[in-house]
């Protein structure tokens, strides 16, 4: 498909997504209430969203990779993890969809290892600078390395089958001491460059979904690769965490076998590097995705098989007394499973630009919460396989967090998670579905789903609201009256920032603008402005009555709040 092609059918999606028929109708205007009661915590407010992720690494040190990078080291004070794919990659350093390459290793023509750690510098040097942190992915597998390296670069585009990106880097080493060897001088040059202090910080994981095609190779042939890799790890840094296995789909079967051997292995098993029983285990990982469709022509989301994955990868790792207490990442976690498919080639897609996207992230991040909460585990972050998509038509339809250094709405609701912070209190809602009721049947009743999550500090509280449905609908929104009990002041400063249709929303300016694919300079700023996190009018000072306050607003549907409450 041409890009003249793509862009005609994503404009005619954006005609059929904006289409008064099909808009829901709200017919019950009966206010939805939220309690906050900010005497009774429940947990941490810990950053679990402050981690993201891509496939292309030579996207970081881009012009609208950095400018993004430099937004999201600004979300808050905590500190943001970055996954990438292809950090071993051979190859030229060019950047293509689903693809990256670092030249990290080469073989001169005697079979001498060449180590050229040159763009892996320039992809951490950006992280290190704004204050962020690796999340290293050791992987993938170098050509010279590689059992099975032709073909190995691949040129895969949207519309094309999957399956062709799975190419030589994805099989086995051809020999396991070049391969430890080689994550030896990578962690060793790692030491010298950033101190020890800042790389004992990092967690290193060993590839991407091995029980699927990105690994070629078995199982134990997994298991003897990452023997070898955390090997070469802790004798470069015996302080070095690492972990994985990163496996795709929590609650699938290969998932969760592959999950059950991998642990079994690294605590009882016999270890392929040193002979020894186990292998170092520091952070269990896996992956978690939901499954949109078209319905009755819009798309229809399923927070579903997501949230199925995460309570059964979070069950597996609480199964084992060794492993209870291990940090768990889970290292994509996002409403479907490719990024780099566009809506142009896979209309269930079109969620992406606008507010359906920054909906569902709000209400599963909350139940994310909700399940670690559950079953007693060590969550410290979920990877949003998001990150941006350099030199491609505007609002694409990409799951990214900006388009050409142009902000969408999804990212405004990191913007809100950086504003919570301290501890979460307990949240009841009238019309909030359970955790159990979303995994057996999704968000699909005649309700929206309305439900906050909140938290608090000495001298603030913080809420966030939601009117989120799976159904892509809109309507002129619901009244939501919310009660926050247990306030330690005699009155309040609140601030409400929106993302809906009229807040935090580039794209629904780029189409009052007639969807330029050439913009000009000044639309670029306004874009770039309507791109940021938005208020709702000025902040208000408030009376609080007895430690109680009383708010109400109307959301519309996919709108995502913030109430910011200052004493």
């Amino acid at each position: 498909m041409s890009i003249r092609t793509g862009c005609a059918l994503l404009l005619l999606l954006s005609s059929l997504m904006k289409s008064p028929c099909l808009f829901a109708q709200q017919t019950n205007k009966q206010a939805a209430t939220v309690t906050i009661d900010l005497k009774t915590e429940t947990g941490e407010m810990s950053p679990v969203w402050a981690w993201f992720g891509h496939d292309e690494p030579n996207y970081t040190y881009m012009k609208d990779g950095r400018k993004l990078l430099a937004e999201l080291a600004a979300l808050s004070p905590t500190t943001v993890h970055m996954r990438v794919h292809n950090l071993l990659t051979t190859g030229d350093g060019e950047a293509a969809l689903k693809w990256g390459s670092t030249n990290a290793y080469t073989e001169d023509a005697n079979g001498k290892p060449v180590y050229n750690w040159h763009l892996v510098d320039s992809i951490f040097d950006t992280y290190i600078k704004l204050g962020m942190k690796p999340y290293a992915q050791i992987g993938f597998m170098p050509e010279a390395l590689s059992t099975h390296p032709t073909p190995y670069r691949h040129y895969w585009k949207p519309g094309d089958d999957y399956n062709d990106i799975y190419t030589g880097w994805a099989y086995p080493p051809n020999n396991y001491d070049k391969w430890e060897e080689l994550i030896y001088q990578w962690v060793k040059h790692s030491v010298a460059r950033y101190g020890k202090k800042e790389v004992e910080s990092w967690y290193w994981e060993v590839w991407n979904e091995p029980n699927i095609s990105y690994w070629k190779g078995t199982m134990p042939e997994f298991f003897k690769m990452y023997d070898y890799a955390a090997h070469g790890l802790r004798r470069a840094l015996p302080t070095g965490k690492i972990g994985g296995p990163e496996i795709a789909g929590g609650s699938s079967q290969s998932g969760m076998k592959f999950l059950k051997a991998f642990i079994e292995h690294c605590l009882t098993g016999t270890n392929y590097a040193t002979g020894k029983t186990g292998s170092p285990l520091d952070v269990i990982s896996f992956h978690a995705k939901g499954q949109p469709t078209v319905t009755d022509g819009h798309v229809r989301m399923n927070m579903a098989p997501q949230l199925r994955d995460i309570r059964e990868g979070f069950k597996i790792v609480a199964s084992y007394p060794q492993t209870k207490n291990i940090p768990i990442v889970i290292g994509e976690s996002d409403p479907e499973g490719c990024a780099a498919c566009g809506m142009a080639t896979n209309p269930s897609n079109a969620y992406r630009n606008g507010t359906m996207y920054s909906s569902y992230t709000a209400a599963s991040f909350a139940r994310e919460y909700l399940l670690a909460d559950s079953l007693g585990v060590n969550f410290m972050g979920a990877v949003s396989w998001s990150f941006e998509f350099e030199g491609q038509p505007w609002f694409y339809g990409f799951r990214d967090l900006a388009t050409n250094g142009v902000d969408k709405p999804v990212l405004n609701v990191f913007r809100m998670f950086g504003m919570m912070k301290g501890k979460r209190v307990k949240v009841t809602a009238s019309q909030m579905a359970s955790v159990k009721t979303v995994i057996d049947s999704g968000l699909r009743s005649s309700n929206t789903d309305i439900g906050a999550l909140a938290s608090k500090t000495k001298k603030e509280a913080t809420v966030m609201l939601w009117n989120y449905h799976d159904d892509d609908l809109q309507d002129s929104g619901k009244p939501i009256d919310i009660n926050i009990s247990n306030l330690p002041a005699a009155s309040v400063t609140l601030t409400q920032y929106r993302i809906d249709n009229e807040h935090s929303n580039a794209y629904e300016v780029w189409k009052k603008m007639g969807s330029p694919q050439s913009p000009t300079a000044a639309q670029i700023k306004q874009l770039e402005q309507a791109g940021q996190l938005a208020t709702v009018g000025q902040p208000v000072k408030q009376l609080v009555t007895a430690g109680n306050l009383h708010t109400q607003i109307t959301l519309p549907r996919q709108g995502v709040a913030l109430l910011k409450i200052t004493w």
